[in-house]
């Protein structure tokens, strides 16, 4: 019995030899540690111990080559510090809690912290605008402006244009909407835009693309005189019939009218076809606005055709021919929009052309379809054109 408790006793006190008889105190290890990336930077947040004897925190990085004090002036719930000076890479650090005796606690490790830079930056694009529909000019002459939906972690896109005053502005687009209007935007003038993001939902920096994008040139619409409009006679146009007459088309009206205030065409089996002179060259004939009759015979489908020099180019078929289109791109015309309603016809009607960088002077509408099935009879009240500049 005696040698079994001798030997039991040496056993339990024998590894004091490992420690030179002094014990082993560990502070309270760190708590939870959170990352938060930045721009060679990095952010660190930890759950601070709840043992009252620590002072300080050290963080070591690049196997313990570098290092960070982090001391203890009060006691808080959170612990936070930012390194800075980093390279844009990976990194991993360590972190110990240390009393004022030297005492220090158990590693904690802290893996795949990411650190972007200039290399990330020089990934980063603009947030792309709606090409199709890149802006629209309101009648109160604002501007809104069209994007698509950036990236989850774009910021905000900053607009930087010349207000009606002439002095330079900025205005910000959240990345939660995809359009934007300006009230006092100078036509004539450059909008640029700068998207900002940042890498991680939490990080402590926000990275700006490197260079600002000009946004789509925006035409102001400047109204086509109508004292200049004219009537054709071209061979297989329609003629105004019942008492009205074509120049009631360019009058000035603004609403449906009644008769005998309209255009009302001869009989003519649709497709049918109307050829006005605008009595001058405009080089960007850009939107067109059409009214119908207060009633009825209402074209709810139709095409808008424009020539420089109608002389020697004039199609010969008429427009119900099922070679008419052909013939008239052989010739030279351009098809400048094709027109698809979808209400009843009567209310101003605004769409934009496409003059495929042609200069026009002569326009010619294609009545293909009334809105109450007429297929003999068209009635329009007003057109109204503008050019772009």
């Amino acid at each position: 019995m005696f040698a079994v408790i001798y030997g039991c006793g040496k056993k339990d006190t024998e590894f004091r030899d490992f420690f030179d008889g002094k014990e082993i105190t560990y502070t309270g290890a760190v708590g939870d540690v959170t990352s938060q990336p930045g721009d060679l930077r990095v952010g660190l947040k930890w759950k601070a111990s709840t043992d009252p004897s620590i002072i300080k925190y050290i963080v070591y990085w690049n196997n313990k080559a570098d290092s960070q004090i982090v001391n203890i002036t009060e006691k808080k719930d959170t612990i936070s510090t930012v390194i800075s000076g980093l390279r844009e890479y990976v990194y991993s650090f360590t972190i110990y809690s240390f009393d004022a005796k030297g005492n220090k606690s158990i590693a904690k490790e802290v893996n795949n912290v990411k650190v972007y830079g200039p290399i990330y930056n020089g990934t980063l694009l603009n947030r792309a605008y709606d090409a199709v529909n890149p802006y629209v000019l309101n009648d109160n002459g604002s501007v809104t402006l069209n994007f698509i939906a950036p990236d989850t972690i774009n910021i905000t896109t900053k607009l930087m244009y010349t207000n009606t005053a002439g002095t330079a502005v900025t205005a910000n687009l959240a990345p939660d909407v995809n359009s934007i209007t300006l009230n006092d935007f100078k036509l004539g003038t450059i909008i640029k835009y700068q998207s900002a993001y940042i890498p991680e939902r939490g990080s402590i920096d926000t990275f700006q693309v490197a260079a600002a994008d000009d946004y789509p040139y925006i035409y102001s619409y400047v109204p086509c005189s109508k004292s200049f409009f004219a009537q054709m006679n071209v061979a297989n146009d329609v003629r105004a019939d019942f008492g009205t007459a074509i120049d009631k088309l360019w009058d000035g009206t603004t609403t449906p009218q009644g008769y005998p205030n309209i255009f009302h065409s001869n009989e003519k089996a649709l497709p049918q076809q109307l050829t006005i002179d605008l009595g001058r060259l405009y080089d960007n004939l850009g939107r067109m606005e059409e009214t119908g009759r207060d009633c009825c015979h209402n074209p709810d489908q139709f095409e808008v055709w424009g020539i420089t020099d109608i002389n020697g180019h004039d199609t010969s078929l008429p427009a119900n021919n099922p070679g008419w289109k052909e013939e008239a791109l052989s010739k030279g015309w351009v098809l400048l929009k094709d027109v698809v309603r979808t209400d009843d016809g009567k209310n101003p009607y605004k769409f934009d052309l496409d003059n495929q960088g042609k200069p026009i002077r002569y326009i010619r509408l294609r009545i293909k379809h009334n809105s109450n099935g007429e297929s003999n009879y068209s009635n329009m009240s007003e057109i109204t054109l503008w050019n772009k500049q």
